[in-house]
Order: C-alpha cells, then sequence, then structure tokens
C-alpha cells in the first residue's frame, strides 16, 4: 500500500485529488492544507507526499523536503504549471523527486506517485521545456522565495518574519535579486520575473 500525503491549499481541489487517488487500490490518501502538511508529515509515515509547487513564501515544500532530508520517510512529487519555471527551480533545488504538469491527465498523477514511491524519479514529458527553462533561472531558491513574498505586497519586515530572517537579510536579498534580473527597483525585479516566467 502507498500511503500519499496530499497538500493543496483549495479545498475543492484537495478533495477532487484526494478521491482521484483516493480510488487506486494501491493508495492509501491523507489531504491537508498547507498548514497542516509539516504537523501531519511528522506525525504520519507516507511514502509519497504531492504538493503543489506553484507557491508563495508560505509553502510547506521547504519544511517537507528539510523532514525527507532528516530521514522521514516520504518523496516529494510536486504539481506545476508549464509557465512557471521558478515554482519547477524551487522543487528541484528542495529535492523534490517526481513533477506532474496541472493540465495533465489524471492518470500521471497516479502514475508518477507510483514511480516516487517506487524509488524512481518521474517528469512529465509536457514539463520538458519548463524543465529547460528552470535550469536558465538566475535566481536562487531562497531569492524566489524572497521575491514570491515580495510580489504578494509584504513589506519587509512581514517577508522576514515568515522566513525567519531578519530585515537585513530580506534587504540583502532584495538588492542581489535586483541585481540578478538587471532591474532598477523591487516593483521592476517583480515585473522581470513574471515576464520571464519564475514566479
Amino acid at each position: 500500500m502507498i500511503r500519499v500525503l496530499l497538500v493543496h491549499d483549495v479545498r475543492i481541489l484537495r478533495c477532487a485529488l484526494a478521491a482521484l487517488v483516493g480510488r487506486e487500490p494501491d493508495m492509501a490518501i491523507e489531504a491537508a492544507s498547507a498548514k497542516d502538511a509539516a504537523r501531519l508529515a511528522r506525525t504520519r509515515t507516507t511514502d509519497v507526499c504531492v504538493v503543489d509547487a506553484d507557491v508563495t513564501a508560505r509553502s510547506p515544500l521547504d519544511e517537507l523536503a528539510g523532514l525527507s532530508r532528516t530521514g522521514a520517510a516520504h518523496r516529494l512529487l510536486v504539481l506545476v504549471s508549464q509557465h512557471c519555471p521558478g515554482a519547477l527551480r524551487r522543487a528541484l533545488d528542495v529535492g523534490a523527486r517526481g513533477f506532474v504538469c496541472k493540465d495533465a491527465l489524471p492518470e500521471q498523477l497516479v502514475t508518477g506517485i507510483r514511480r516516487v514511491a517506487a524509488g524512481e524519479r518521474f517528469v512529465d514529458n509536457a514539463l520538458a521545456n519548463t524543465l529547460l527553462r528552470a535550469s536558465e533561472v538566475p535566481l536562487s531558491e531562497r531569492e524566489l522565495t524572497v521575491l514570491s513574498a515580495a510580489a504578494e505586497g509584504a513589506p519587509v519586515i512581514e517577508i522576514a518574519r515568515r522566513l525567519g530572517l531578519s530585515a537585513g537579510t530580506v534587504r540583502n536579498y532584495m538588492s542581489a535579486i535586483t541585481r540578478k534580473t538587471g532591474a532598477r527597483n523591487r516593483v521592476d525585479a517583480i515585473r522581470i520575473s513574471r515576464g520571464a516566467g519564475w514566479l
């Protein structure tokens, strides 16, 4: 039996995906919102954790990946849009083992879960171009996380609180982001990054 933890913040999508995967006779599924995901991953034994990778700074992706690296049994499989190489890059950087396009047929998700549970890597064919573009993203995982929070309109102090950083460190990240994107300021960096599909 493959034990799956499905993490998605949109309840109707979380329930629909759980119902779909739950129909498989070799899979047992538990669904959770992002805020409950890490707690469940610590207290439940799971084989595969399916997470939406098109995330904001409040994503459980980093924490779940950290649990995976420290001995938790689960492996990460992410759902990602073809138009978001930045999200794919973040997932690659934290060690995700599988990648399924959000536009894929439901069977792709089930196949991905089985392959990742077996210890294999799985990349949906529809994500090949996005995967190539992800390697061209000049920003680090942390810089993408900081920029995502800034794109939501969060001030420096709020970004620092969310990510457990000092305000000075967030300002340093924003300076590096501005330099790496060739932007004039924070707003320009967000515009450039959205235009390139990194956010």
